[in-house]
């Protein structure tokens, strides 16, 4: 999760709070994003830009796989 994505959540449930505690709206925020950073880096997410950089590279190399295992069948039959 980007750190702008972090802050706009942290401000919605900021915003979301009942009137009685608009107060402590601030240090509840700053209490939100501690707790989100904290179960973030737990969960060991990627970036959208990174995953869709694995899944291209994923694709790559299955195409390649795909081509080498034909390689093979050629070979082994002419040797047959």
């Amino acid at each position: 999760m980007e750190p702008r994505q972090l802050e706009d959540l942290a401000a919605k449930l900021g915003q979301m709070l009942p009137p009685g505690l608009k107060g402590l709206r601030h240090e509840l925020e700053d209490n939100f994003r501690a707790v989100l950073r904290a179960n973030l880096e737990k969960w060991d997410l990627v970036s959208r830009e990174r995953f869709d950089l694995q899944a291209e590279l994923l694709r790559r190399t299955q195409t390649k796989l795909a081509a080498l295992e034909q390689r093979l069948q050629a070979l082994e039959q002419r040797q047959g």
